[in-house]
């Protein structure tokens, strides 16, 4: 499986800060969750990352558009996804479900890990193909 730095060789440098930010966002969230902060800082911590993720996801979506990425579909499935288990873990928050917080944390977490290294990692050498 390819590595963070293996993607960050090949995809423009742009999207790969913002992939960097998100998984960074994602991860302090997570350490929030488990290390049971207020719940003020996680809300704070939750909207963030879900509004960094949503103008991320338009923006990508948006060049992908822009150089008919034949996986435009898929890779916005994905998108798609990741913001419904934004929602879960919003709610698991909010019903202070801990065990099902912690493991929707840790879908989310491995979800997005897989969708840079794969489906970001061909979108990035799709466009460097187009270069």
């Amino acid at each position: 499986m390819s590595t963070i730095s293996d993607f960050n060789t090949a995809a423009q440098a742009g999207i790969d800060r913002e992939h960097e930010v998100q998984l960074s966002l994602l991860r302090t969230l997570c350490q929030a969750i488990r290390e049971q902060r207020s719940t003020s800082e996680v809300a704070q911590l939750l909207g963030h990352f879900s509004d960094y993720c949503e103008a991320h996801f338009v923006s990508e979506e948006l060049i992908m558009r822009q150089h008919s990425f034949e996986e435009y579909e898929d890779h916005a499935d994905d998108h798609c996804h990741m913001m419904d288990l934004l929602r879960v873990i919003a709610t698991d928050w909010e019903t202070a479900d801990s065990s099902s917080l912690k493991a929707s944390t840790d879908e989310a977490l491995a979800f997005i890990e897989n969708h840079i290294s794969t489906r970001d990692k061909r979108f990035a050498d799709f466009l460097h193909r187009a270069e």
